[in-house]
């Protein structure tokens, strides 16, 4: 249907009623839908749309009889000023006045914004004199930027006329002092989300790379050239045709996620979240299997807002010379190619990339040798970007370039703002093939907050700060001083995940890559097979240490065969530490750092002693009860009292725990004389970087699921359990739980939480096993369970379950393996985004490993209970 067969103007007087008029814009806005479906281009639908609501609104502006206001002016604002509207974009409007409203004309403008309330239409709107719009805009970039979007839509042209010479006038806002604002506006907006544009669900108008940042450049532009359209800005060559096109090849794919998105949700959503992720994927023709089409949505856009950054860091600093006349003109030589502009580093000769590509890498390691170079000059980024856009060939294929690139990632400060540069301005993309296909490349999960690249950049960064993160990483911060060559721990740390999307293990086909790549750039092998293993082992030990029994000795020595040697280890811990806590900003804790340095010192110690010499666990347990009797007779305690008490316990107790640990809960068993009522002890100290919970009561089968429940009833994480037994039946089980966020727990909550474990072990029927409501972020990521047993040696069963994390999964858990008649020995908790990847080792009443029979009896039943949609 033709648009002017659908213009608001065919409305005749008659069907000037609510009901016609919502059905009216109900068919035009599913005409658009459907013009949207059958790829009409989108700059003409947000056009279309505004002129149809310029239509409505003149109409109505007559209705309500505005017309006979002879002084009053009605005109479009901000982006609908711009004549371009979203499905729910919002519809800002002034009504203006020359001097002000009388009593009738407020009634009918009453009327007329009552009106579009009523039609449901998402108006924003300001009722201002002349004076007002000076005063109020002077005061406020916000309501100045608005006004600077001003378009007539109807009534006295004059008053519109009058309010443009206001706001073009020199004492409004002077181009410098609003440039200055706008890019204050601009930093301040990026922080408020966070100063990054690769969120999981980012918001494409306001974040960095976002509509805005166009927007930003355009506004500049007309406050200071009074240029109308991006394209004017060709004519005062502040941009190239091809940079023109390129801000509207973006500006087109922004508007288009926009639309899509705003026709989903049937609000004015500027944010991508999760709920709506593969409705606008599927809408904007995106297809694949699982995630794919919305990993391949996601990868369009993160690579769009990376072009507009990339342009709006240029322009802007085009902008700061023309409009504030910062020309740097302090210029210090280099060497023959390239010069010190103030604190930029500028190429002397243009065209000089494009004709000697490897001086590409040259600014880059100019940039590691000299501490005084903050940035790329604008006109040589400009030389950068177009260069870039002409390689024939990969940079790597280059001799020359192999040497510099090399030359840069041993130098000390060369993985700091060169890479950082190289990263940001696509030059790694144009280095490494590999590189450029993780450009962007995005996971569908609650785990990885960034894209491939842009985590393995902050994992770089992670591991150049290490000198100087002494008090956050003690450890790495140790062994990263005395590696001998810390290049190699940099090339596997561009190549760890380099291999993500495509089809395979990334860690066995990345090794690959990182081989070949370290052999090309002139690597022995043995270094090269080093890098290699880095990456194919990068997993590991962060699987060994959360998700394995790293108390068991049989678990360190299989771990040690994988290392072999303390080089490997070194290596490996500091490339673990620094791509934990590059994955998203909570995942680091306290208790994860303690986990992998027990494993490190552990290990290290097993190297040491030779892995064909392990250490007789009799004799620890011995020096852990000697240990632990000398602390105790310090204290004026009984040695028979101790020796009496400790007659109860298994010697699996002694080795489950050390002599601090053994102390601390003799001590209070010894003073505990009512053993009907359960102890429950909350440690002080926070060991090993969480807080434990020590539970002694009398063995009872929904021991497990009752304390887990009340923990969680709490909003506090566990993260591992040891369930064991006295001799005489009682429970000597220990919990280790932090705050959600992987803080320790709030000292005010330990005493009710104390308290709220107690009562649920004395009446376990009275607990609280009403489940949480789900977090709206989880409810797209539901999977179906595995289930998988381990081998192991041990008269045990492990069992590694994972599950969609849903509220109270411990406790179903605990009360399958209740139902089986099986005990549990121990937990080990790990939640990773919407996943649970726990560890389970259980036996049955009689003390031996399941059958395969009930194994699998086991599995169905703990996949029936875990299942999302059970």
């Amino acid at each position: 249907m033709d648009f002017e067969k659908f213009s608001p103007n065919n409305i005749s007087a008659d069907n000037l009623t609510i009901p016609f008029i919502k059905n009216h814009i109900q068919s035009f806005n599913d005409w658009q839908v459907d013009a949207f479906k059958g790829k009409q281009d989108i700059s003409k639908l947000v056009q279309q749309r505004a002129r149809y609501i310029d239509d409505l609104l003149a109409l109505l502006w007559d209705f309500v009889g505005l017309n006979e206001s002879y002084d009053l002016s009605l005109i479009a604002v901000g982006g609908y000023g711009r004549g371009e509207l979203h499905p729910r974009s919002d519809i800002d409007l002034l009504i203006l006045s020359e001097s002000g409203f009388s009593e009738q004309s407020e009634q009918k403008i009453s009327q007329l914004i009552t009106l579009l309330w009523d039609l449901k239409l998402d108006v924003g709107q300001s009722v201002r004199t002349l004076e007002d719009c000076y005063e109020q805009g002077k005061n406020d970039i916000t309501i100045a930027t608005s006004m600077l979007e001003a378009r007539y839509l109807v009534g006295n042209k004059q008053t519109f006329k009058k309010l443009q010479g206001l706001l073009e006038s020199e004492s409004f806002w002077p181009s410098n002092q609003f440039f200055i604002a706008k890019k204050e506006e601009q930093i301040g907006r990026h922080k408020s989300c966070h100063g990054d544009g690769y969120s999981l669900e980012p918001d494409i108008k306001n974040g960095p790379g976002g509509l805005r940042d166009l927007q930003t450049v355009a506004w500049i532009s007309k406050c200071h050239f009074n240029a109308h359209s991006l394209l004017e800005l060709t004519s005062f060559n502040y941009i190239t045709p091809s940079e023109y096109r390129e801000l509207v090849d973006c500006q087109t794919f922004l508007w288009t996620i926009r639309f899509a998105l705003h026709t989903v949700t049937k609000r004015p959503d500027n944010r991508l979240l999760f709920d709506f992720q593969n409705e606008v994927a599927a809408l904007l023709g995106y297809s694949g299997t699982g995630n794919q089409a919305i990993e391949q949505m996601m990868k369009a856009f993160y690579q769009t807002i990376h072009r507009v950054k990339e342009l709006n860091d240029m322009l802007l600093q085009y902008f700061d010379e023309a409009i504030l006349g910062n020309l740097n003109q302090q210029i210090e030589n280099i060497d023959e190619h390239f010069q010190l502009r103030d604190h930029m580093i500028e190429l002397k000769t243009a065209t000089l990339f494009t004709d000697r590509p490897e001086m590409i890498l040259q600014l880059f390691l100019h940039v590691a040798k000299d501490p005084r170079i903050q940035g790329i000059y604008s006109p040589t980024l400009r030389e950068l970007r177009e260069a870039r856009r002409c390689l024939t060939q990969w940079l790597q294929n280059i001799p020359e370039c192999r040497i510099i690139f090399m030359e840069i990632v041993r130098h000390p400060r060369g993985m700091g703002l060169p890479l950082t540069l190289m990263h940001k301005y696509g030059v790694l993309a144009a280095y490494i093939p590999q590189w450029s296909r993780i450009v962007g490349q995005m996971q569908f999960d609650l785990f990885h907050a960034y894209t491939v690249d842009e985590h393995t950049h902050k994992l770089i960064k992670n591991i150049y700060k290490y000198p100087v993160t002494k008090e956050i990483h003690p450890l790495a911060h140790e062994i990263y001083s005395y590696l001998e060559k810390p290049e190699l721990l940099f090339l596997a740390a561009i190549f760890h995940d380099i291999a993500k999307g495509q089809k395979g293990d990334h860690s066995t086909l990345g090794a690959v890559d990182a081989c070949a790549f370290c052999e090309l750039h002139g690597l022995g092998r043995y270094e090269s097979k080093f890098v290699a293993w880095l990456i194919k082992e990068h997993l590991t030990m962060s699987v060994t240490a959360q998700r394995r029994d790293i108390s068991d000795a049989r678990v360190i020595i299989e771990f040690a065969k994988v290392v072999r040697d303390e080089k490997h280890l070194n290596f490996l811990f500091c490339l673990t530490v620094a791509d934990i806590c590059a994955t998203n900003e909570d995942t680091w804790n306290s208790w994860k750092g303690t986990l992998l340095r027990e494993l490190y010192y552990s290990t290290q110690k097993m190297l040491r002693r030779g892995l064909e010499n392990p250490p007789d666990i009799r004799d620890r347990i011995r020096d852990r009860q000697r240990k632990a009797l000398a602390l105790l007779v310090e204290q004026n305690i009984p040695e028979s009292a101790v020796k009496a008490l400790w007659k109860r316990f298994n010697l699996n107790y002694f080795f489950r725990y050390n002599s601090v640990q053994i102390v601390w809960h003799t001590t209070h068993l010894l003073q505990h004389k009512d053993h009907s009522q359960p102890m429950v002890l909350i440690s002080d100290q926070n060991a090993r970087g969480a807080t434990e919970i020590f539970v002694y009561h009398k063995d009872m089968p929904v021991l497990f699921s009752s304390v887990v429940t009340e923990i969680d009833n709490k909003k506090l994480s566990v993260h591992d359990a040891k369930i064991l037994s006295s001799r005489d039946d009682f429970s000597l089980s220990t919990f280790t739980v932090l705050e959600q966020d992987g803080e320790h727990i709030d000292p005010d909550k330990k005493q009710r939480l104390k308290s709220a474990i107690e009562m649920a072990l004395l009446e376990p029927e009275q607990v609280n096993t009403q489940q949480t409501r789900l977090m709206r972020i989880k409810r797209q990521f539901k999977f179906e369970p595995e289930i998988t047993f381990l081998p192991t040696k041990r008269k045990r069963t492990q069992i590694e379950v994972v599950a969609f994390d849903a509220p109270g999964i411990l406790a179903n858990i605990g009360e399958v393996f209740m139902m089986s008649g099986l005990v549990l020995d121990t937990a080990k908790i790990t939640t990773i985004g919407e996943r649970a990847e726990d560890l389970f080792i259980v036996s049955t009443e009689d003390g031996d490993a399941l059958t395969e029979q009930q194994e699998e009896n086991l599995k169905a039943q703990l996949i029936a209970e875990l299942s999302p949609d059970s």
